[in-house]
Order: C-alpha cells, then sequence, then structure tokens
C-alpha cells in the first residue's frame, strides 16, 4: 500500500464498519483555515495528536481535580481525570460504532481550559471577568487563539463542538460528544468517590446502599454498570442515553458527592487561602499588563486587558501559580521559611 493511501483507507473502512449514526471523518465540516490533508491520518486522528502535542495538554497534570495540592501520590489530577474520560468514551463509542478518533480527540481536549485550583479557580475568575468565565468556553478559546503561540491548533469543527458542549447542559451536534460528556460524569462521579475515600472524607459505607444495589458496591463495578447500560440503551439508535434507572442512580450519587464531598470543609479547606491568590493575581496583573506574556498579549486589542488577564491566569499550574505569587508578594528573605 502507498503512504498516500493510507488515509482512504481508513475512510473507507469507517465507511463499511461504522454505525450510520457514526460522524465519518471525511464527512468533517472542516477547519476555520484549510490545510492539506494529511497522507496518513484521518481528519479526527489528526485533531487528536494536535491535542496532545500542545502546552495546554502537558499542563494539566499539574492541575487539581478534587483535592487541592495533595499530599499523596494517587490522587487524580486534571490529566488523570482526562485518561480515565478518554478511556471510558473510547470503550463506549467502539461498542456503539461510533468514530472512536473523534471521540478520543473530544475526550482530550475537553478541560484543556480549566484553572488552577479546580472549579475553585474558575469560580474565582467567573466573578472577576466581565463576561464570566466558564471552563468549557475556555476550552474552545484554548484550542482556536491561545495554543501554539497565540495561534491556535485549527481543530475541526466537530472537536470543537464538542469541546465546547461536553457539559451536562450541553448539546453536541455528535453523537461522540454526547458519549465524552456522559463519560465525564461517569469518570469524575467515580474517581472522586476513590479520592474522597483515600483522604479520608468519606467511608466506603457512607454511599447509599440502594445506589451500591443498582450500579455495584466498588469503582470498577461501578463503571462498568454505567457502560454496559450505555451501551444496551443506545446501540443502533440516534441518541447516547442510560436507562432511567441507572441514569437516575447516577445523578443521586452526584448529588451524594456534592453534598459530602465537593461542598465538604476539609475538601475545601484551602480553597479560602487559593482564591485569594488568585484574586490578587488577577489584580496584579491588570495593573501591570506589560508583564502579561506576548502570547496572551496579542489577543489585547481585539479582547480586552481583563480577558487576557483571565487567559494568563486561567492556563497556569496550581504550583506556578504559588510560585508567581511567591515571586511578587511574598519578601525573598522569608520563602525559605
Amino acid at each position: 500500500m502507498k503512504k498516500q493511501d493510507y488515509r482512504e483507507f481508513i475512510e473507507q473502512q469507517e465507511k463499511a464498519t461504522l454505525s450510520p449514526f457514526a460522524s465519518l471523518s471525511c464527512n468533517s465540516k472542516g477547519r476555520e483555515i484549510s490545510i492539506t490533508p494529511c497522507p496518513i491520518r484521518t481528519e479526527y486522528m489528526r485533531d487528536r495528536d494536535r491535542i496532545i502535542h500542545s502546552k495546554s495538554f502537558r499542563r494539566l497534570k499539574h492541575k487539581t481535580q478534587v483535592f487541592l495540592l495533595p499530599l499523596g501520590d494517587h490522587y487524580r489530577t486534571r490529566l488523570t481525570h482526562t485518561l480515565e474520560v478518554s478511556q471510558i468514551a473510547r470503550t463506549i463509542a467502539r461498542g456503539l460504532r461510533l468514530n472512536e478518533d473523534l471521540t478520543e480527540a473530544i475526550a482530550l481536549g475537553h478541560d484543556l481550559g480549566h484553572t488552577p485550583f479546580g472549579h475553585m479557580g474558575e469560580s474565582v475568575l467567573d466573578a472577576l471577568v466581565p463576561g464570566g468565565f466558564e471552563h468549557n468556553k475556555q476550552s474552545l478559546r484554548m484550542v482556536e487563539k491561545l495554543e501554539n503561540d497565540g495561534a491556535g491548533l485549527n481543530l475541526t469543527f466537530e472537536v470543537r463542538d464538542g469541546i465546547l458542549n461536553h457539559k451536562l447542559s450541553g448539546k453536541p451536534q455528535t453523537l461522540e460528544g454526547f458519549v465524552v460528556s456522559l463519560s465525564d460524569r461517569i469518570a469524575y462521579v467515580n474517581h472522586d468517590i476513590d479520592d474522597a475515600i483515600r483522604a479520608g472524607v468519606i467511608t466506603k459505607d457512607d454511599i447509599p446502599k440502594e445506589l451500591n444495589e443498582i450500579l455495584g458496591d466498588s469503582h470498577g463495578e461501578r463503571i462498568n454498570t454505567m457502560i454496559v447500560d450505555v451501551l444496551e440503551n443506545s446501540l443502533l439508535k440516534n441518541e447516547v442515553k442510560m436507562s432511567d434507572e441507572v441514569g437516575q442512580a447516577l445523578g443521586e450519587l452526584r448529588a451524594f458527592m456534592f453534598e459530602r464531598v465537593y461542598l465538604n470543609p476539609v475538601a475545601k479547606q484551602e480553597e479560602a487561602k487559593s482564591k485569594r491568590l488568585l484574586e490578587q493575581l488577577y489584580f496584579y496583573y491588570l495593573e501591570n499588563i506589560d508583564e502579561v506574556p506576548a502570547e496572551f498579549a496579542k489577543h489585547m486589542e481585539e479582547d480586552g486587558k481583563e480577558r487576557i488577564v483571565a487567559d494568563f491566569i486561567g492556563c497556569m499550574t496550581d504550583r506556578y501559580a504559588v510560585l508567581d505569587y511567591e515571586r511578587l508578594f511574598v519578601p525573598s528573605g522569608l520563602k525559605s521559611f
């Protein structure tokens, strides 16, 4: 097979094997800036690779999932969350004969716009920036304008749509986007239970028994139950959904996590400090806008300095934000104490 035939062969395989409801790479609505097709990879494979090789993807390893700067080695970070979402989403996509490459690209890019210190950081910037700040919109902004030294990644429409609409309230235009949205909830509810038990915030016995009876009483059993339920209720249909029973159980488990973990003082004990840290960084850079890196500043005239400062802070990892705060506000003689 000649090199130029590789991509066409994969596209033909998609036509022959994928569901009639799948998004074929050859039918993509394309990119904002046209580029020469890759002789080896489909458009969605190319998007996946662009995301994996981006700086914002690498930064996810040092961004909080739930617990701020945990001392243990085994707590989830935003990167490990992203990988778990990708694994779950690919399993569902394969079972439903949807486009696995598109699903993976959306999953890997869905949280690129998350701030340091998790959802707390998002809420801080949302309160400060005119027009608000939402991580899904920031993830889209990341791949459209901020990555690649301010040029963006020039991804396909379908991947950008899936990234923007991955939240519960979103309405993706592809089934692959719906798979990622659902997989995001499956992943974070289950792995956050695991981390909360590890942190001593809850015990395994705290989980309502009626939910265990429906979903299973371990991390693996719950994920398996949810995936199988999605496959059984979505196969050969133009929709991706759970049964009423399992979907309601997932919703109740999520509500339990909000009550016992996400709003728990133990899990949030450092958030007040982190909130003040981010606020002070934001106001400092508003007053010293010339110190914002050039890759962000190039959008100043179009978007205004408040949005540019939010872009810069939103891109920071947890430890970068802490070190930058120390550099700006802590006297050098005190940093060693």
